[in-house]
C-alpha cells in the first residue's frame, strides 16, 4: 500500500507542479507565457531575468514530471524545492499564511510533499524501481542537494535589483 500511496502523491504534486511550469513556458491554462512570465520576474526585481525566469520554468516544468513518473526522484524534487522557496520568499511570504490572501500556504503543502517523497524515495511504482536506478547515495544526494538548492535560492535572491526609492512628497501633497 505504501507504494501505491507513494505513486498517488507523487502523480498529484508532480502534475501540479507541472501544469504551472507548462502555465509559464507556453501560456497553457490561462498562465502567462515566457514573455509574461520574464516580465512577471522583471517586476519581481530578478535580475536577470530570462535566465531565472527559463530557470524557474523549467524547475517546475521538468521537475513535475520527473516526480510523478519517478524518475531520478531527488533531482525533480530539489528543483521543486529550489523554485517552491523563491516563490515563498519573493511573493508569498509577505501575505501571509493563507492562499486566500496570497500567502505561502499551497507552496509550503508542495515542500511538505516533496519532501516526504524524497525522505522515503518514490517507491515500487516508478521509473527508478523499474530501471533500477539505486546510484543515488541517500542521504548525501539529497544533504548535497540541498546544501546547493539553498545556495541557488541565496543567489536568486541575492541577484534582486534594489527596490526603487519612494517618490518624493511634493509640496502640493505638504500642504
Amino acid at each position: 500500500m505504501l507504494a501505491a500511496g507513494l505513486l498517488v502523491l507523487r502523480l498529484v504534486i508532480g502534475l501540479i507542479v507541472a501544469a504551472h511550469g507548462a502555465q509559464k513556458l507556453f501560456g497553457w491554462w490561462s498562465g502567462p507565457g515566457m514573455a509574461g512570465w520574464i516580465g512577471a520576474m522583471h517586476r519581481m526585481r530578478i535580475r536577470p531575468a530570462v535566465p531565472w525566469a527559463w530557470m524557474s520554468a523549467l524547475a517546475e516544468l521538468l521537475g513535475g514530471l520527473g516526480l510523478a513518473v519517478g524518475l531520478l526522484t531527488p533531482f525533480p524534487s530539489l528543483a521543486i524545492a529550489g523554485a517552491m522557496l523563491v516563490a515563498i520568499a519573493l511573493v508569498h511570504w509577505p501575505r501571509g499564511f493563507w492562499s486566500t490572501k496570497g500567502g505561502y500556504e499551497f507552496n509550503l503543502s508542495i515542500l511538505a510533499a516533496i519532501g516526504a517523497i524524497a525522505l522515503t524515495g518514490p517507491g515500487a511504482y516508478s521509473l527508478d524501481a523499474v530501471l533500477r536506478i539505486r546510484f543515488l547515495p541517500e542521504p548525501i544526494t539529497l544533504i548535497v542537494g540541498t546544501v546547493l538548492v539553498l545556495v541557488g535560492v541565496g543567489v536568486a535572491l541575492g541577484t534582486r535589483a534594489p527596490a526603487p526609492a519612494p517618490a518624493p512628497e511634493s509640496k502640493a501633497q505638504a500642504a
